[in-house]
């Protein structure tokens, strides 16, 4: 008996992407949203160490 006629049959390779070549204007698209990413990620970094309301703490009604 043949061990490959039962199991698992392996997926076949998927073909390599070819790279894109961008023009000057795709560049610029993609520089932008990587500079907008980056300060996204920083403003909520800096967010978390101040806290849910930036510090400044709860505001307390004048009502007993």
């Amino acid at each position: 008996m043949s061990s490959k006629a039962g199991g698992k049959l392996k997926p076949l390779k998927q073909p390599k992407a070819d790279k894109k070549e961008y023009d000057e204007d795709d560049v610029a698209k993609l520089q932008k949203k990587k500079e907008e990413e980056k300060a996204l990620k920083e403003l909520k970094a800096k967010a978390a160490q101040k806290g849910a309301f930036g510090g400044s703490g709860l505001k307390k009604s004048g009502k007993k």
